[in-house]
């Protein structure tokens, strides 16, 4: 059985405070360009940690398994309700939502013409620890993208009167078309804890051919196999740049005895008809096939080990049992653990999504 840790940290300092937090209950795991988070409770008997070490708001949560590292993140909440002590962190990325420019510009870093959003995510990190009692030991990928944010009639601005949340900065960023898309990781450096925000262009995670989840193997519960008819079409109209009777379109249909229905994709900045009308016809085979798995639960096992996987990683799905039989390509969106406690084992619940859903930069 897998032995996990809790240890708690000084958000400033990196001074272990908790060397071996007891808690029950606990789930956790990291998101798709968002923050993971952690949920726990604390034994009533320890509930005098709370204020005096541990502190909501300055304090650190590093989750280890088998002396491994698989998630950290600060503690925002730790307030009792009835008998019990709950306890609520987020993940790194968390902290930027806690932020605001209060010199403008990312204090002269912008504001941005054609840049990368990737260098605007890491100035916005860079920012936020340069400011005094800011520096939370996160360090970000050097990747780099050929997306672009900001033009000479539109610059991308970051402007100190409108108090704007640092953390909506780096949602932008990933809201630029073909944009990066982030995780986080945690580790330790030099006995403190550090946080790792990864970044991926043209996409976070690869195709996996040497994992796998399946019932019977490794898919422990009944899985909920989804055919959405409000999902399906097999005429996309893609609409791009432009306006008026000058916006570009483009039409892929198909005819296959099935009722026609359609669906719009919207795509403000492209300009190109043939990457348009490319971009229209990956749609329609994207809706043309029925079923979809959002979440399985799994365990340990050769065929896919705990934390051989990433976020973003595109990874085969075989689902057969009295209501199913389906298998598909999917994308891990996300991942949480549950530890094992008293007879239950470990549980670990993966969120999906199909992968040929996403349409990457490049």
């Amino acid at each position: 059985m897998a032995f996990y840790r809790y240890r708690v940290h000084d958000a400033l300092t990196g001074n272990i405070v908790v060397h071996d937090l007891p808690l029950s209950g606990v789930e956790f795991g990291p998101g798709l360009s968002e923050p993971g988070d952690l949920s726990g409770e604390i034994p009533v008997p320890f509930r005098h940690l709370v204020g005096s070490a541990i502190s909501p708001g300055n304090t650190v949560l590093v989750v280890e398994r088998d002396d491994t590292v698989l998630w950290g993140g600060l503690i925002w909440r730790a307030d009792p309700e009835g008998d019990t002590f709950p306890l609520e962190a987020a993940g790194w990325g968390s902290y930027l939502h806690r932020r605001h420019d209060v010199h403008g510009e990312l204090d002269g870093r912008g504001p941005y013409v054609h840049a990368d959003p990737c260098q605007v995510i890491r100035d916005v990190w860079a920012y936020a620890q340069s400011q005094p009692d800011g520096n939370l030991n996160v360090i970000v990928d050097p990747t780099a993208s050929r997306s672009k944010v900001g033009t000479p009639a539109e610059p991308y601005k970051v402007e100190w009167w409108e108090t704007p949340v640092l953390g909506d900065v780096v949602d932008d960023m990933t809201k630029v078309d073909g944009g990066p898309e982030w995780t986080e990781n945690s580790t330790y450096s030099q006995g403190r804890p550090v946080g790792q925000i990864r970044l991926g262009w043209p996409r976070l995670g690869t195709r996996r051919t040497d994992i796998m989840f399946a019932s019977g193997i490794n898919i422990t519960e009944a899985t909920q196999v989804t055919y959405d008819g409000d999902e399906y079409a097999q005429v996309i109209i893609a609409v791009g740049a432009g306006e008026g009777r000058g916006r570009r379109r483009a039409v892929d249909a198909v005819r296959n005895g099935r009722l026609r229905l359609e669906r719009v994709l919207e795509v403000p900045g492209e300009k190109g008809n043939d990457r348009l009308a490319a971009r229209a016809r990956r749609e329609r085979v994207a809706r043309q096939t029925l079923g979809e798995v959002s979440e399985i639960q799994i365990i340990d096992h050769p065929s896919a080990p705990i934390g051989s996987w990433q976020v973003g990683d595109d990874v085969r799905v075989r689902v057969h049992d009295q209501w199913a039989d389906w298998d598909g390509w999917c994308r891990i969106t996300d991942w949480r653990i549950r530890p094992p406690q008293g007879a239950d084992g470990e549980r670990v619940t993966l969120s999906l999504a199909r992968a040929d859903r996403f349409t990457y930069g490049g």
